[in-house]
């Protein structure tokens, strides 16, 4: 990807926010709490701007990162039924496989984005906040973002109402400086609870190994088992831990880091219960 995805109006607007919660943490309420030249409020400073940091870090490589794009000579297997489940007919498991829009073949877990007018690899979902699709190479960036976005966040927060019952509102604040302090306020649990949720909804699709396109899949064909007396389970689910080194790697040292995916493939094959069993 090139570097004029940054210039889009959400990117600019993530950019900024990034800032602003920045400057507001750092230069008026760690400063208005403890004092930035203290030990303490240096080591707040510090430990916010290395949230911060990652943040952006992570921001960025997910804008920049290719999510992963089908290759041109793909061909699937016709004996491969991996990508749909044990109560789905046989014979429709290279026709699911093959894009209308794209006029070629796609691997499993690879959906067609109309945004990109491509199809993605391991598709999640495109998001308007990185003006890039979610896929196989840069999953483990935003999933990284959301989680620094949610700590810094928390981070903030506490130093918000730190901030907020230290300071003797009967003799010193004006109804401006209340007013802003409210604002800050709400809009730090705002995006605590906004980020948290997000959060927490990764958590649950990286532990089960699957995206949220496939989440919803799943719903479906799991009605539609339930309906003919058949149980469903999600083909991909190897177990939590396995599940989760198949996205974060098997380094847990590595796992918080948004460029550490030198355990990822080709994104074409992906291991099955089926496999394992």
């Amino acid at each position: 990807m090139k570097y004029p995805k940054f210039f889009s109006i959400p990117v600019v607007a993530v950019f900024l926010l990034m800032g602003f919660v920045y400057y507001i943490t750092v230069f008026i309420f760690i400063e208005d709490w403890v004092g930035l030249q203290s030990s303490s409020g240096t080591l707040n400073a510090m430990i916010f701007t290395f949230l911060a940091s990652m943040c952006l870090f992570s921001f960025s490589v997910g804008v920049l990162s290719d999510p992963g794009q089908t290759p041109s000579s793909y061909i699937p297997d016709v004996e491969d039924s991996s990508s749909v489940s044990d109560q789905e007919p046989k014979k429709n498991s290279v026709q699911s496989k093959l894009c209308d829009k794209c006029a070629a073949y796609k691997p499993p877990r690879a959906h067609h984005c109309r945004v990109c007018r491509r199809c993605i690899l391991r598709m999640d979902h495109h998001c308007l906040w990185i003006n890039n699709c979610v896929g196989y190479w840069n999953y483990k960036a935003f999933f990284t973002l959301v989680l620094y976005a949610t700590m810094a966040s928390i981070y903030s927060t506490v130093i918000v109402i730190s901030c907020s019952c230290q300071k003797d509102w009967r003799y010193s604040g004006s109804t401006p400086l209340k007013i802003f302090y409210i604002a800050c306020g709400a809009m730090m649990l705002a995006l605590c609870a906004t980020l948290g949720t997000l959060l927490g909804w990764h958590i649950y699709l990286i532990t089960h190994n699957m995206t949220t396109i496939e989440y919803y899949e799943g719903v479906r064909a799991a009605w539609l088992a339930k309906k003919s007396g058949l149980s469903y389970r999600h083909p991909f689910d190897l177990g939590v831990y396995k599940n989760i080194t198949l996205v974060l790697g098997p380094n847990m040292l590595r796992w918080l880091w948004p460029t550490s995916i030198s355990h990822l493939k080709d994104g074409i094959s992906f291991p099955t219960l089926r496999d394992s069993s």
